[in-house]
């Protein structure tokens, strides 16, 4: 069982101390699992909102629109889940010590990157040649 690790509710990693020490790691932690709830919490109520809505609607433009409304709601919770497998991801990757680092060029992925997309695996440079790389394929 590992000892709980205090963060005070107004840290944010900085980049003078060691990087990926217990407590940003514990920040990144709660971050993501936070993040998770709440995408979460939405799929239930819009599972609801879908069953509720499943009725007979006799106006055929209505019954298009809602249908319409249906499809948009279902890709939306469908990229969601595939961010709920990528936040997953980001945590086993802190349990195995291997959160924050860059799977191209096993260099630290900096502290804002994180902060605004804690789901990083590669650096900003990374990913940078990465997309570059895809515009260039998509051009062929």
């Amino acid at each position: 069982m590992k000892a709980e690790i205090f963060l005070p509710v107004d840290y944010r990693p900085a980049e003078d101390e060691p990087f990926m020490n217990d407590r940003q790691r514990e920040y990144f932690r709660r971050k993501l699992l936070t993040w998770k709830a709440e995408i979460l919490s939405e799929s239930r109520e819009t599972i609801e909102g879908l069953q509720d809505a499943a009725r007979n609607i006799p106006d055929l433009t209505d019954r298009a629109s809602e249908e319409s409304d249906r499809a948009l709601e279902l890709r939306t919770r469908d990229r969601q889940r595939k961010l709920v497998a990528k936040i997953d991801a980001a945590l086993r990757r802190i349990e195995a010590g291997e959160y924050g680092y860059c799977e191209e060029s096993g260099e630290p992925i900096s502290l804002k990157r994180l902060d605004a997309r804690p789901i990083a695996t590669l650096s900003l440079e990374a990913q940078e040649r990465h997309e570059r790389r895809e515009r260039v394929h998509r051009d062929d």
